[in-house]
């Protein structure tokens, strides 16, 4: 068992039967600037631990026969109370997760309430999947980051740390930054321009360079939205049922904020 900053505010505890991939991307850039500040702490606990025979198996073969193996309850529970044992009672404020293709779409908006939260509890699946009893003994929740299977649930635990650590105060270096970033309104990202002012025969939209920040925002708002309907159009459809089919003031699915009047932004390695 790995615990790095234990001293952390924001506690994040993850169980998986790979300890070695941890902290992996984690240790780099702004979450491991922040991990090596105490801002937040990793403890990872490897399931083979709480197998109970010599072998420290952890699957068995599915029930009603069909291909693969199925992590056994009765050692993922044990890793479960055994992570729960010092962590908060109210779920709420620090929930149990398994990361799996079946599970909820992972969104910003509970991206922030788990940012809001005291900590994590996060399962890493393995294999066809966690058996459904201690899924719904320990009350898990299942989060999916998206419509495809991985091996694994440590990448996508290691995505909704990463996501929900960059939220944290002080990890930012500029509060703004997470006040202002535009996942909040449902459209994608405007496209970005930097220098050479024309590359390959290509230039930066002239609106860009007008210093007019108003229309500038207007144009990066108009191109969020035309992208959206292009690209997305459930978030459309979800965007303008939820303003009433208005667009105007709308921000993008980003991780920056708009910055026009700013003089530009930091860039988030740079921070």
């Amino acid at each position: 068992m790995q615990d790095q900053a234990a001293a952390g505010g924001f506690r994040v505890k993850v169980l998986t039967i790979l300890p070695e991939m941890f902290p992996g991307a984690l240790a780099a850039s702004l979450t491991g600037k922040a991990l090596k500040a105490r801002i937040w702490s990793l403890e990872v606990l490897d399931i083979r631990e709480f197998a109970r025979n010599k072998h420290r198996t952890v699957d068995d073969t599915p029930a009603g026969g069909g291909p693969g193996m199925v992590m056994k309850p009765d050692v993922v529970a044990a890793a479960i109370d055994h992570a729960q044992a010092d962590a908060s009672g109210d779920r709420g404020r620090w929930p149990v997760i398994c990361l799996s293709p079946r599970g909820r779409p992972l969104t910003q908006a509970r991206v922030r309430e788990l940012a809001a939260g005291e900590g994590l509890t996060l399962i890493c699946g393995r294999f066809e999947g966690v058996d459904q009893r201690v899924l719904e003994a320990r009350h898990v929740e299942e989060v999916s980051i998206g419509d495809f299977v991985l091996t694994g649930g440590e990448i996508p635990a290691m995505a909704l740390i990463d996501a929900a650590v960059r939220l944290r105060p002080g990890v930012l270096g500029n509060e703004e930054s997470a006040v202002e970033e535009s996942f909040s309104r449902g459209l994608l990202e405007h496209p970005h321009y930097t220098r050479p002012q024309v590359w390959e025969g290509r230039a930066i939209p002239e609106i860009l360079l007008s210093g007019h920040h108003a229309k500038i925002a207007e144009w990066r708002r108009s191109q969020a939205a035309r992208l959206t309907k292009q690209r997305r159009p459930d978030l459309w459809r979800a965007h303008t049922s939820d303003t009433g089919g208005a667009a105007d003031g709308d921000r993008e699915l980003s991780d920056a904020p708009t910055s026009a009047a700013k003089g530009g932004q930091t860039k988030d390695d740079e921070r």
